[in-house]
């Protein structure tokens, strides 16, 4: 986390040095999100994050994870303005059935699986706080990156599985849609944003909604206070392959700066 927020800290201050606020509009914040998960994944083949033949069921317990995020915005009509966010939470359940092969008991083995989600937004202005309002619309590239441990499993003082590890990497390309109202007279504004991809049968989805409070007592770098509800949501249909209805959601709460 400290990694994190001296690195956004460092870029922004380069950024903002190179170019003024004529030219160039930086924003930042770090925080943290309090999702619990819900729901299960089940393949019939070894493959992706568990390499399972079986189902991991989430245990929907929450997970504070870390997040972070910066937007860059630039006069030029023709080039995109650039986003960028981080995310990382846990989930935690029970597998049951097969891991690289190896059978389980039929209580199954506790599992923990560490995700964590890199955003590269190229976006357009279709409003930039025009009668108060901002509409941006662009691509997001989410990269996910899905570490999954195993738990050892002993029964009667036996062990009967070592447990065991693998990660995944998925690159999902979704659509990127950005509403923010900030409301006159006040330092108070109403975003939401959200960025999905379905064909019909397989479905994710990743939306927000938050109100932030700034800080204009310092002229150059404007702090703020963000608080707002997040989803997650993958669900996929591979017929008899795999069958996935994952949901993450929960409050988060940060602090942002305008430069």
């Amino acid at each position: 986390m400290k990694k994190i927020i001296s690195s956004i800290a460092i870029g922004a201050t380069i950024l903002s040095t190179a170019a003024s606020a004529d030219v160039m509009r930086i924003e930042a914040g770090v925080g943290v999100w309090a999702q619990t998960p819900s729901g299960y994944a089940t393949r019939t083949d070894s493959d992706g994050a568990l390499n399972l033949d079986g189902t991991y069921t989430s245990a929907e317990k929450e997970d504070a994870g870390t997040y972070a995020w910066m937007l860059l915005k630039h006069p030029l009509p023709i080039i995109p303005n650039l986003r960028l966010e981080y995310v990382s939470f846990s989930d935690k359940g029970t597998t049951t059935g097969k891991v690289n092969g190896v059978g389980l008991p039929a209580a199954g083995a506790p599992t923990t699986v560490d995700i964590t989600q890199y955003d590269v937004i190229p976006y357009y202005n279709i409003l930039d706080n025009t009668f108060w309002m901002t509409i941006d619309v662009g691509l997001d590239v989410k990269v996910i990156q899905s570490d999954a441990t195993v738990g050892a499993v002993s029964v009667s003082g036996i062990q009967v599985y070592k447990g065991d590890s693998s990660s995944d990497t998925t690159v999902v390309p979704l659509v990127y849609l950005r509403d923010r109202v900030q409301i006159p007279t006040t330092n108070i504004g109403i975003e939401a944003d959200a960025k999905a991809i379905t064909d019909g049968t397989n479905t994710m989805y990743d939306v927000r909604a938050k109100l932030d409070y700034t800080l204009d007592f310092i002229p150059v770098v404007q702090p703020a206070i963000e608080v707002g509800y997040r989803m997650q949501k993958l669900r996929v249909d591979d017929g008899d392959k795999a069958q996935v209805d994952l949901t993450y959601q929960g409050p988060y709460m940060g602090i942002m700066a305008r430069f």
